[in-house]
């Protein structure tokens, strides 16, 4: 079997192992070490590549961003700022049609930027939100769905761990990514709101819910004392990067700081707490290391192969130009999407289109924001929606089944889609901080 032949077999088989359940990191670094040897019929050169890659990963500097970030992320979710921020959201929305749901998204964008994780969104407002929502006779699809919808802020607004991954993978700026991913990130939180209100107006009975003639505005010193902590923090982190006082590590560390202590004053950490965040952080942080260092062998195994390459001579011979291959890209991702997370979909496809997009001479940044944007579509769609997923188990009520939750997400999936097209079509959006 050719290096090609066994290439495309092993992307195959990694498809199918992941899909069946195997640990990500171990299907990629195991297909990708057998491949390897398979092709050369070397097994001290598949060791040699795996070290390599082990040691590339753990001695990248900014790899210090995935737990400095995460640590924040889980400070700030148990300091309860996501609820104060959706109480003080709720202010001004509750008296428009939708305008919980509005609210809702508000919140959720105002959280993705200090928490960065699209699951503990859909936990923390599956509790705060959907209740809230049904209180107010809020059709129950509309209800999940807009949380569903709204969580994946948390994985293109900065800090987000998946640009961080995809920065690794493609060998790109942390601080440019999370600047990138600014302006895409509150464009598709206006696209959501304006989607919301599009709902209301032409289809009420999809949305549902009766004025709230009952609720007072909070008063002005109550809304300081609930924004405030949020917006300091959000300020002290991204105003960093963006004026060049701070790296994203510094940043990322003086956040968790700055987190600490907000939790600290607030009275919501404890010792056990701030011992569970400690212990959560070096989970996640060492199956982030396992994932990119199974993408770095996997990576390597790709090139050996020539399967890029392969591919940007095929697509070369059939005379593609710029839009069909991102068509091609966007399907593939929404097939992927189907079928495995956000983090496996970068990880696989990434590494392959990389060599097809550099000597087009297009922003590898741009296509980060491209990539992340599109596999995060996979969220919301059956059968894996891991939004859907997690949304399903936090409420536990028995009269919203996992149907209701996909299809009150669809139309925020559809959203997300028109929201790429545009990316596509301007990649200044995605730019426009950097320039």
């Amino acid at each position: 079997m050719s290096p090609i032949e066994l290439g495309t077999w092993s992307v195959v088989a990694i498809v199918l192992l992941i899909y069946l359940g195997v640990y990500i990191p171990i299907a990629l670094g195991v297909v990708s070490f057998v491949t390897i040897w398979l092709m050369r019929d070397n097994f001290d050169l598949a060791m040699n590549l795996l070290k390599i890659a082990v040691s590339d990963s753990v001695m990248e500097y900014t790899f210090a961003t995935v737990p400095l970030f995460t640590f924040m992320g889980l400070v700030v979710s148990k300091a309860g700022l996501g609820s104060d921020v959706y109480e003080v959201m709720s202010t001004g929305f509750r008296r428009v049609k939708g305008g919980i749901g509005m609210a809702t998204v508000g919140a959720n964008a105002v959280f993705a930027a200090v928490t960065g994780s699209s699951i503990a969104s859909a936990s923390v407002f599956s509790k705060v939100s959907v209740p809230q929502m049904l209180n107010y006779d809020y059709n129950r699809r509309f209800a999940v769905g807009v949380v569903a919808g709204s969580s994946v802020l948390g994985m293109i607004i900065p800090p987000s761990a998946m640009l961080i991954i995809y920065s690794f993978v493609a060998e790109q700026s942390v601080g440019e990514m999370f600047l990138a991913g600014v302006v895409p990130g509150l464009m598709l939180a206006l696209a959501y709101v304006g989607a919301i209100w599009v709902m209301g107006r032409f289809t009420p009975n999809f949305v549902g819910g009766r004025p709230a003639s009952d609720y007072e505005m909070l008063p002005w010193g109550v809304i300081a004392s609930k924004t405030l902590p949020t917006v300091s923090l959000i300020t002290v982190v991204l105003g960093g990067i963006y004026t060049g006082w701070l790296t994203p590590v510094e940043a990322g560390a003086t956040g968790s700081l700055v987190a600490l202590g907000i939790a600290l004053a607030r009275k919501t950490m404890s010792l056990r707490s701030f011992w569970e965040a400690l212990l959560e952080t070096g989970h996640i942080t060492a199956s982030i290391l396992f994932l990119i260092t199974a993408a770095s062998i996997y990576s390597r195994m790709l090139g050996l192969a020539g399967l890029p390459n392969e591919l940007g001579d095929m697509l070369a011979g059939s005379n593609v130009g710029f839009f069909q291959i991102m068509l091609l890209y966007v399907i593939l991702m929404l097939f992927l999407g189907t079928l495995l997370d956000t983090a496996s979909i970068i990880l696989i496809v990434v590494p392959l289109f990389l060599p097809l997009v550099e000597p087009m001479g297009l922003s590898l940044v741009w296509f980060g924001i491209i990539t992340v944007v599109g596999a995060e579509i996979g969220l919301l769609t059956p059968p894996l929606g891991i939004s859907c997923f997690v949304i399903k188990a936090t409420l536990n009520d028995d009269r919203i089944s996992l149907k209701d939750v996909f299809l009150g997400a669809l139309p925020f999936a559809g959203v997300m889609l028109i929201v790429l097209i545009l990316l596509i079509r301007y990649p200044a959006l995605s730019l426009a901080i950097l320039n």
